[in-house]
């Protein structure tokens, strides 16, 4: 019977280094649960938020059992991120886009982003959410309208307040200047706009840095 080979000294640092970093990641852990779960503070500051009314609340609920969102999507803290998570979207989009959407996805989606949703056109397995009743639409629109995030967060569609100089660095150095031209700076856009579509991918007049009608 063959004898077992030892292992040979890099092997064996090899191994000592794995499990010092796993001994490490476990106390790691271990520690930062102990944390949060004695903490009356959350580790991390949530920057969306919601203030449902009535017929929002009614979306809520349409939303979660009948529309079966919840399986693909995640709101307000909950579902799935199987698709696009939708907290804070009522920062991104007006009601009536929302409601046209459901409505009508693909024509809604396409005149703004020129390109096809990923599972909501016709035989796809969204595709049940705009043939329910115009009503619950509306209830769920008004739902998803009532999800705000505040601005700067990843949810949001304006960065932080203010100018940053790094991002004018950024931008200074390696955007190409038809670039600067050809497309507006976010930051220069108001929420009405965002939400709206407007100026989404406007040019604007290179003389006056206007859009261009």
């Amino acid at each position: 019977m063959a004898e077992k080979q030892s292992l040979k000294k890099g092997e064996k640092l090899l191994f000592g280094v794995f499990g010092a970093f796993l001994i490490a990641a476990v106390i790691g852990y271990a520690v930062l649960e102990s944390i949060r779960l004695s903490s009356d503070k959350p580790m991390f500051v949530i920057k969306t938020h919601f203030d449902l009314s009535p017929d929002g609340m009614k979306g809520q609920q349409l939303y979660n059992n009948k529309g079966g969102c919840s399986t693909c999507h995640r709101a307000m803290q909950s579902g799935t991120n199987m698709g696009l998570s939708l907290d804070g979207v009522g920062s991104r989009y007006s009601y009536d886009w929302i409601y046209n959407f459901l409505h009508d996805p693909e024509k809604t989606y396409k005149s703004r982003y020129d390109r096809q949703t990923f599972d909501h056109a016709v035989g796809r397995e969204a595709a049940y959410v705009a043939q329910m009743p115009d009503q619950d639409l509306k209830l769920i629109a008004t739902y998803l309208s009532e999800l705000r995030s505040d601005r700067g967060s990843s949810s949001a569609p304006l960065p932080p307040e203010g100018r940053s100089e790094f991002i004018d660095k950024m931008v200074g150095t390696f955007a190409p200047e038809s670039w600067k031209k050809k497309y507006r700076d976010v930051r220069t856009k108001t929420p009405e706009e965002i939400k709206s579509g407007e100026d989404e991918f406007s040019p604007q007049n290179p003389d006056t840095g206007n859009k261009t009608q």
